[in-house]
């Protein structure tokens, strides 16, 4: 069983997953698809599956998906058990309850997301809105991120294109200071801080990289990695499984323009996404009260250009190669046609 363990010297919690470290390099798979797991005819080489986007007529388990979900094989947190929370003085731990699953994009070993039609992209967002709200049933879970890792530098061990998700007992920090900062600029200017950057961003249109009618993806201002995007909601909306069937469309399409220019651009890097929405249980009153105006669930994707050295973990500072505005440019002459 994993465990949470908190550290009182930064205030984060560190998962402890003894299951993680025994991963065989076996699965590092940079070949063909004949002995990759997550291919269609090797259902039985992973955990049977949780959910499926299935043909008619096909069984769970067996050939005749189009997006498999199921258990992650060694998996950072597990959905059994209790959460066990133990305190002395100085330390905190708990029990590691949570879920971890895989969530396989496309039956196709050779295609990557960009590379798949939107309707395919659809299916996966749908699946990704499905398997949130079901989590969120579970009052033992807290957050569930979406996240994928595309490339052996991104922290991807299997060429196969899949995503992931994992729901923790505990709001994470990095959520926590984005709930913080925009909880405290609605007090103060009684907008969402979103919001605002996004009429900003639109009326100055040097670091938009695409629009489409929901969606607008941009270099963020501040970029601490090269090519660093965001994409938001153009509506106001804080949680993600409330995403329209419209916005689910225009979704996919955002986000195969912009790993396309990327990939083209910046010569198919190694890449994480993460999907931020908000948290699970949100009681309405104290400092949860204002979340649904003051939030907006929103993406972003760091492309991994650059490594982070000595000078950025010990201050927190990032070095940027390449400013926003050029990167935005960059993205922008990309002609997909």
């Amino acid at each position: 069983m994993s465990e949470l363990r908190k550290d009182p010297l930064y205030d984060r919690w560190v998962i402890i997953s003894q299951e993680r470290g025994k991963r065989p390099g076996a699965l590092k798979m940079k070949g063909k698809s004949g002995n990759c797991p997550f291919c269609p005819g090797n259902e039985s080489s992973t955990p049977p599956e949780i959910t499926a986007d299935r043909e008619n007529g096909t069984k769970p388990n067996d050939r005749g998906w189009r997006v498999r979900v199921f258990p992650n094989k060694f998996p950072a947190l597990m959905v059994e058990g209790d959460l066990e929370r133990e305190r002395t003085d100085l330390f905190d731990r708990m029990q590691g309850v949570g879920a971890h699953e895989v969530i396989v994009d496309t039956p196709e070993h050779e295609r990557p997301l960009e590379e798949l039609d939107e309707d395919q992209i659809k299916r996966v967002i749908r699946i990704y809105r499905e398997r949130i709200e079901d989590l969120y049933h579970d009052v033992r879970l807290k957050y569930v991120l979406v996240f994928k890792n595309w490339g052996e530098e991104a922290g991807a061990t299997i060429t196969h294109s899949h995503s992931q998700l994992i729901a923790t007992s505990i709001i994470p920090s990095n959520l926590k200071k984005l709930l913080n900062r925009s909880l405290q600029y609605y007090k103060t200017h009684r907008s969402c801080i979103f919001c605002d950057i996004l009429k900003e961003e639109l009326n100055s249109g040097e670091r938009i990289v695409y629009e489409n009618q929901y969606f607008v993806a941009r270099t963020a201002f501040a970029s601490a990695f090269p090519f660093e995007i965001n994409i938001f909601p153009k509506i106001h909306n804080y949680n993600f499984i409330t995403i329209s069937e419209e916005e689910t469309s225009d979704f996919a399409n955002v986000l195969k323009v912009v790993l396309k220019k990327l990939k083209q651009v910046t010569n198919n890097p190694p890449y994480n996404y993460v999907i931020y929405t908000a948290p699970n249980l949100i009681p309405k009153d104290g400092f949860w009260q204002t979340i649904d105006k003051d939030f907006h669930w929103h993406v972003d994707l760091i492309p991994r250009l650059t490594k982070l050295a000595g000078f950025e973990w010990g201050t927190g500072f990032f070095i940027n190669p390449v400013s926003p505005e050029e990167a935005a440019q960059y993205l922008r002459k990309v002609n997909l046609v």
